[in-house]
């Protein structure tokens, strides 16, 4: 193993960032991301959002450039030295190419909701059940439905289109001239049937696309193609350097924090808040509340499924608290005030959803309130303690419908970040789910770099690829307070259940 390096790229919706590895020692050597400002995200009416997939390879183009020029020079490796490539990307968006590969229009990106009523509609139409038992998940929002949009407003386009791609696989063509895309990436978009262990034709025929729109599948891991000579001349990247990963966002967020098994949890709990677990046997939920892909390791005789909870008003709420109620205070001095204040907050209950409609409510916009609150006997602090609480009590919620599909969640990996980093937060979510948490040093794109590592054989396994995962702390569910922690979260999921039932 000993000279070889990683190079993985993470393409996010703000900005491209792209990390090498020292496939021996497992230490990301060098990071570089472009734009360091946030990419701009086009919005030509309300509910779009698009961005352009030549904006995506210019900012690779950079982000390498600016990695492999300012490397450390204690470790030094050139372009010569790298073995392999990983590629994250920012999951459900459309990219629609010509049979020149040319790009027809912008991609309409995974926060994009103009494709809601199509989804809805093939969910109606088609039947649920069927959808649900096929897809694991609702048509909704995904690349499908972004697509039958483009079929219906844009049929002049809709009939140039040679190959749709989602953003990581866009990438990759970029780098090799080969249009390609994996099991993985076709379930995020709706367009894997779980059932026939093929693509989704029900689906496909439903909404009137050929079948040979879709890119030849290749494995997670494993060779899915070479640098281009094109390329190598627009990256300064060798010809030849072979593709062996690829992965959306949260699957990559999980392999990076080396959840791989059945039980295994990754979270992250930045403005939105996810929890992903593997599941080790075809399940959905029959309300749709939480959405289930094919994880990086799914294979067809071997099932193990990404069960994605979001939350959309996680650290938002806590920034909004930052801005509105301690703007005199630093996350920090927060987190210390709303220690003085005991579980429970005294009686005041936060419900957090107020960052649109809520995914795990069936898709309702109940908006964030908040409860229990006496003007004679409640401060601040009390009000910081409840928005923390609150954001742990909606992942345990959630969690609850995960359990109910047969998932034992014991463990929590995370990334030592954002709302991670506070110890209310942290205590909170382990004692109130039963969890240990772990939290890790990790990065989408040094992950990638990894999975590229198990991809190219260089690595025998994905326990030897994060042999050097390193731990930063472990939070278990506290002995006290346990009563404290349950009363609170049943008293707050009354006050749910009463705004739910209110909702229009």
């Amino acid at each position: 193993m000993e000279g070889k390096y990683l190079l993985g790229l993470d393409v996010g919706s703000s900005s491209v960032k792209a990390s090498i590895v020292d496939a021996e020692t497992g230490k990301c050597v060098a990071s570089a991301q472009y734009p360091d400002s946030e990419a701009p995200i086009m919005a030509v009416k309300a509910g779009w959002a698009e961005q352009h997939p030549d904006d995506w390879w210019t900012y690779a183009k950079q982000a390498m450039a600016k990695l492999l020029s300012s490397t450390p020079t204690t470790h030094q490796p050139s372009p010569d030295d790298i073995s392999a490539i990983g590629i994250s990307y920012q999951m459900h968006g459309l990219v629609c190419v010509d049979k020149e590969q040319r790009v027809l229009r912008p991609s309409i990106i995974w926060c994009d909701s103009r494709a809601v009523p199509y989804g809805e509609r093939a969910f109606r139409e088609l039947g649920e059940e069927r959808c649900l038992s096929h897809l694991l998940n609702s048509p909704g929002n995904f690349t499908a439905s972004k697509l039958a949009w483009v079929k219906e407003n844009e049929p002049e386009l809709f009939e140039q289109i040679d190959k749709i791609m989602l953003p990581g696989d866009y990438i990759a063509m970029c780098l090799s001239g080969e249009v390609r895309t994996t099991v993985s990436g076709l379930s995020e978009g709706m367009l894997w049937d779980f059932k026939a262990d093929c693509p989704a034709g029900f689906l496909m025929d439903y909404f009137g696309f050929p079948e040979n729109i879709l890119p030849e599948i290749v494995p997670t891991f494993g060779i899915q193609g070479y640098v281009s000579r094109k390329a190598a001349e627009e990256t300064g990247l060798p010809e030849g350097i072979p593709i062996c990963y690829r992965a959306g966002d949260q699957p990559n967020n999980a392999l990076s924090l080396n959840v791989f098994e059945p039980g295994e949890v990754a979270s992250t709990a930045g403005t939105s808040g996810v929890v992903y677990g593997v599941l080790g046997e075809v399940n959905y939920d029959p309300k749709s509340r939480v959405n289930t892909f094919a994880h990086v390791n799914h294979l067809s005789d071997r099932t193990r499924l990404g069960v994605l909870l979001c939350i959309n008003g996680t650290g938002i709420l806590n920034a909004w608290m930052h801005r509105n109620v301690a703007a005199d205070m630093s996350y920090a001095e927060m987190n210390q005030l709303a220690g003085t204040i005991p579980v429970g907050s005294d009686g005041v209950s936060i419900i957090p959803f107020g960052n649109g409609a809520e995914r795990i409510l069936q898709n309702r916009e109940v908006g964030c309130s908040i409860h229990g609150l006496n003007f004679n006997n409640h401060s601040r602090a009390h009000l910081l303690r409840a928005a923390q609480e609150g954001i742990v009590f909606s992942f345990c919620y959630g969690m609850e419908v995960m359990r109910q599909m047969g998932m034992d969640i014991r463990q929590i990996h995370a990334g030592q970040a954002n709302m991670f980093l506070s110890d209310i937060f942290r205590q909170t979510l382990a004692t109130t789910s039963g969890a240990t948490i772990r939290l890790m040093e990790t990065d989408g794109a040094a992950g990638a770099a990894k999975g590229a590592g198990i991809g190219a054989g260089i690595y025998r396994d994905h326990n030897e690829a994060f042999s050097s995962l390193r731990q930063l702390a472990t939070i278990q569910p506290a002995t006290t307070h346990q009563d404290e922690c349950r009363e609170a979260y049943e008293r707050w999921k009354q006050h749910l259940a009463a705004v739910i039932s209110d909702a229009p």
